[in-house]
């Protein structure tokens, strides 16, 4: 197996919850088989049950190095998967998502509730101002992605948001599809310089 530290990580975002349809626990199984079979590395919340233990184990059993962020608070609550090749426990939710952005060259957003929302937004959020420049994928499993998508272009419509921030996002319903999209712009993206004038909605038309 490839030394971990020569595999790209992603960090994904998705639910401490099974979900009421089993396609989405399927979709995260798949898509930890994806991004372990396609050479990269795991970093997610740690989580044992739920969407979040379903792609660690899958993903791990591929052959990704699997590295868990986790506070001590959702320790017990999330059931910390102990299989995890590393599990980081942290004081609080804010140090989690500081370290879950940092360590991975790109992101995927599964299904998920409040909290991954809130992740995915933070992230997208972060992109657009310039705090990195990894690419972000959304997993559209059953349609589940959809009104995510079309928030953000809501905010376009009406002027709140530039389409340029829209463009920064990706979304696949194919787990294998998102995996290698994200790791070929992981591997081989060049990143250009940010321009406020093009993503930040004081710069658009009525600014």
């Amino acid at each position: 197996m490839t030394s971990p530290v020569l595999r790209p990580s992603i960090t994904v975002y998705c639910a401490s919850a099974r979900g009421v349809n089993p396609d989405f626990l399927l979709a995260a199984k798949l898509f930890g088989e994806a991004l372990g079979e396609s050479g990269m590395n795991l970093v997610y919340g740690g989580g044992g049950i739920g969407l979040m233990g379903e792609l660690a184990r899958s993903a791990q059993k591929s052959g990704a190095h699997v590295t868990g962020i986790i506070t001590e608070q959702f320790l017990k609550l999330e059931q910390g998967w102990k299989g995890c090749d590393e599990m980081i426990v942290v004081d609080s939710m804010r140090e989690r998502k500081r370290q879950l952005e940092e360590r991975g060259a790109g992101f995927a957003i599964l299904a998920g509730g409040l909290g991954t929302w809130e992740e995915f937004f933070e992230t997208l959020v972060g992109r657009v101002i310039g705090r990195h420049a990894k690419p972000i994928g959304l997993l559209n499993t059953n349609g589940f992605a959809e009104p995510l998508w079309q928030l953000v272009s809501h905010g376009v419509d009406h002027g709140f948001v530039r389409s340029a921030a829209r463009e920064l996002l990706w979304m696949e319903s194919d787990p294998h599809a998102l995996a290698n999209r994200l790791h070929l712009a992981m591997t081989t993206g060049v990143s250009e310089p940010h321009d406020p004038k093009v993503f930040l909605p004081m710069h658009g038309p009525q600014g």
